[in-house]
């Protein structure tokens, strides 16, 4: 698995200077064309370096490969991407021009409520292989904002989703504020982004609640860092004054477990008057799980009440619901089908 800095180290290898390396992962990220700007790349590269660039494109390419698109009604599209080794992700283009990628095959959180993680982490993404979601995303339309809430929870892979962060704020011309990285409360994702440790791109953060029960929030996210609902509000709450990025805290409505008027009482006294927004999502039901959505009414009831008590809530349709849109559901049903990573492997070797 070819990294950020390995590929930075092999263009060096060929010449690359820092502007030589700028250029080269600009066109990747942004899926431009090599011949566009205006120095022509025999004017500006080494030769070596534009010997070997169609071989190195064709290798960037081959780290994310579209297997399946499944469009959605509401403008978004299901991507089933197919790795170098043939493992498989789910990205997903939404509305308005944003993505959402994945981090990890698997995840080792165990969400009750989510696919994903019911066989475990299989593997971490390398910071190439997040990236490549992305300019394979640009190939089918513009990406201007990137979400890290798929598969895998980004904390477990940090280093990698900072680098490939880090990449796409700068050479992928994606600003930072619109760069989200979404994690259920690991405190190393605070200790990383503030103070010394903070990189020269700092994202905005969603931070997956749930619930305002601590009791809970120990079985829905069964191994989750072991923050109460308060604890992960108050780290968020600093991180937020200290950017300038309000926190998106992230509630997945699911009918009888965390829809009740208790739960309104509790959101209300966690969340008025903070730096922040509750995205309200109507469980993306899923037939092997035993949650429910519960009715539109009922959702658009609770956001209303919430902002009637001075909690400012977005209450957002889950993207890509006729089409398998819960993480985990698209690849989990390809595997189902057949469509195995042996498969995938021989199919790019023959091609």
């Amino acid at each position: 698995m070819i990294s950020l800095p390995d590929l930075s180290q092999r263009l060096a290898a060929l010449g690359a200077n820092e502007a030589h390396r700028d250029r080269v992962l600009r066109h990747w990220v942004q899926a431009l064309p090599l011949d566009q700007g205006r120095r022509k790349l025999e004017h500006f590269l080494p030769q070596a370096l534009r010997q070997a660039l169609p071989a190195l494109m064709d290798e960037l390419a081959g780290l994310a490969r579209l297997l399946q698109r499944h469009p959605g009604e509401d403008g978004s599209a299901r991507l089933l991407v197919g790795l170098g080794d043939g493992m498989t992700v789910e990205s997903v283009l939404l509305p308005r021009d944003g993505l959402c990628v994945s981090s990890q095959v698997g995840c080792a959180v165990g969400c009750a409520f989510c696919m994903t993680g019911r066989d475990g982490l299989i593997r971490q993404l390398s910071s190439a292989e997040i990236v490549a979601q992305v300019a394979l995303a640009r190939r089918e339309r513009a990406v201007k904002k990137v979400v890290f809430m798929g598969m895998g929870e980004p904390s477990h892979n940090l280093d990698a989703v900072m680098e490939a962060i880090t990449l796409l704020g700068t050479a992928g011309n994606i600003g930072h504020k619109n760069l989200v990285l979404s994690t259920v409360g690991d405190p190393r994702v605070f200790e990383r982004l503030t103070g010394a440790g903070a990189g020269p791109v700092r994202p905005a953060l969603a931070l997956s609640l749930h619930t305002t029960k601590a009791e809970l929030r120990a079985r829905l996210l069964p191994r989750a860092p072991r923050l109460s609902p308060r604890e992960i509000v108050e780290a968020g709450e600093r991180y937020a004054r200290d950017t300038g990025y309000p926190i998106q805290y992230q509630w997945t409505l699911m009918e009888g477990v965390n829809d009740g008027e208790d739960e309104l009482d509790g959101i209300v006294a966690l969340l008025k008057g903070r730096y922040g927004v509750l995205n309200m999502i109507p469980y993306n039901s899923v037939p092997e799980l035993p949650f429910r959505r519960p009715s539109w009414e009922r959702a658009r009831e609770i956001a209303r009440q919430l902002h009637q008590r001075g909690v400012l809530t977005k209450l957002r349709d889950s993207a890509g619901q006729d089409v398998d849109g819960g993480c985990g559901q698209l690849r989990a049903r390809a595997l189902a089908d057949g469509v195995q990573p042996v498969q995938w492997r021989e199919r790019r070797v023959a091609g």
